[in-house]
């Protein structure tokens, strides 16, 4: 698998990355253990994970693959704090400095290793002034248990705010990257993210590339029982993503896999992954048949007139 520099960095990794955000919830440890032989037998360098990945479970499942499955030092593992899940099943934002070292020493308790590669402020809070959330990020590089820093969700201002901050004074930690979702039918961060990374030289990381899974086409003749689009608690995730305007996308995406012979995965995959500024598109597959579908990427490249034809459908 080809590798790509994360924005002005030294730091290179898989131009596909691997999602954990099912492990431990939709993906048993055995599932999770095919994935990942498979994705670095691929040649896949960069794992995704997160605290609140899977219930809790993501990092720990990952940890207890990797000295079996893989050299710690061939894997750029990524993870983040500042989202935490609650007993419940809900979602707990905390950027205080306290709160993402925290989180920070237990992802690398869980993950049995003493640094992970991308440590990434995960979501933006107004209840922490913004210098105190970037401060744990620069301790975290200092210290050692983190080699870059990125950020998560970011808007565009809030992106450059937070780089001009990072890069104002030499003994602060530049951010390597962020993580955003996009999509062709989630272009929102065409409008300020991917210009800001850009210009600033922040790589970016794209999340849900696939829709949320519609952009697989597995959506075209209704809702599949087994889905978890069929969920109670998930349809409004997923509503806006099967309306009419998507479906019209969804055509497109399945009309141009027909004609080169290729899967609405591979398409739609491919058309994020070569977008401009973009470092990796982030797979969270739930079985090995669908990360198998996603891998087969590695060998396509649409033909210009193609990609241009989603742009323009798509926009």
């Amino acid at each position: 698998m080809q590798q790509r520099r994360v924005g002005r960095t030294g730091l290179r990794v898989s131009r596909l990355g691997l999602g954990t955000g099912l492990w431990g919830k939709d993906t048993d440890e055995y599932e999770a253990r095919d994935q990942l032989s498979a994705f670095v037998e691929a040649g896949g360098t960069l794992v995704d994970t997160a605290p609140g990945y899977g219930d809790g479970r993501s990092e720990q499942i990952l940890g207890g693959l990797l000295d079996d499955i893989a050299n710690r030092d061939d894997l750029i593992i990524a993870t983040s704090a500042g989202c935490a899940t609650e007993p419940g099943g809900g979602h707990r934002h905390d950027t205080s400095r306290g709160a993402l070292v925290r989180q920070l020493e237990t992802s690398l308790r869980f993950l049995g290793t003493d640094y992970v590669d991308l440590w990434q402020v995960h979501v933006w809070s107004d209840e922490t002034p913004w210098a105190e959330t970037l401060s744990a990020l620069d301790a975290a590089v200092r210290s050692g248990r983190a080699r870059y820093a990125g950020v998560a969700n970011y808007t565009g201002w809030q992106t450059a705010m937070a780089q001009a901050w990072q890069t104002a004074w030499p003994e602060r930690t530049p951010l390597a990257s962020t993580q955003v979702e996009y999509s062709l039918l989630h272009r929102d961060a065409e409008v300020d993210v991917l210009p800001a990374a850009q210009m600033l030289g922040v790589g970016v990381f794209a999340w849900a590339p696939l829709g949320r899974g519609v952009l697989s086409g597995k959506y075209r003749a209704g809702i599949p029982a087994d889905s978890r689009a069929a969920s109670p608690q998930l349809e409004p995730t997923f509503s806006p993503y099967l309306a009419e305007a998507s479906r019209r996308v969804v055509e497109a995406v399945a009309r141009a896999a027909d004609g080169l012979s290729l899967t609405p995965v591979e398409v739609a995959l491919a058309w994020v992954r070569d977008r401009p500024g973009v470092t990796a598109p982030i797979v969270g597959a739930r079985t090995m048949t669908q990360l198998r579908a996603s891998l087969r990427v590695e060998a396509v490249t649409l033909p210009d007139e193609i990609a241009a034809a989603l742009d323009d459908v798509s926009a």
